[in-house]
């Protein structure tokens, strides 16, 4: 059964209530990380290897994401500000218990490459802030998976210099 979040802005992942912040280097270059995140919703599959479904909806400002294990979720984009963050929060969620989330993408010029900090901050009963604490090694396993592989991809499609 889908439940409607609260609406939060870009402040909430600074000061929700379960706040995690993971970082990592990419060799691609900002603007090719963003444009991943961005413009490729329907890629994300390919290298983010919780999400089995994404793809944008209505005039882009809105997503629908399906994660592995059967989590669904309809997204509002809450700040797209090219080649700097890309964040978006939950709108609607078949996860009982959650009030509010919202995930930040982070991305700072790192020598040639790039600096990403992911921020996950989500708001919801104790059970729900205990499993989200409990889960973070696993959130953290799972964003270093996929910006290792969203690099490789980013390689290769930019072919040999």
């Amino acid at each position: 059964m889908a439940h409607r979040l609260r609406a939060v802005g870009l402040d909430f992942v600074e000061v929700a209530p379960v706040r995690m912040v993971f970082a990592r280097e990419m060799a691609a270059g900002p603007e090719a990380v963003y444009r991943a995140l961005a413009d490729d919703v329907p890629g994300w599959p390919e290298w983010f290897s919780a999400v089995t479904f994404a793809r944008p909806t209505g005039d882009g400002s809105t997503r629908e994401i399906h994660l592995r294990g059967g989590g669904r979720f309809q997204e509002t984009i809450i700040a797209a500000k090219e080649p700097e963050v890309y964040a978006y929060r939950v709108d609607v969620a078949n996860t009982p218990g959650v009030r509010a989330f919202a995930e930040e993408w982070r991305l700072t010029p790192s020598g040639t490459g790039t600096h990403v900090r992911w921020t996950f901050a989500i708001d919801g009963t104790a059970p729900i802030r205990f499993a989200v604490k409990l889960a973070s090694s696993g959130l953290g396993r799972a964003f270093r998976g996929a910006v290792a592989e969203l690099d490789r991809r980013l390689a290769a499609s930019e072919g040999p210099s």
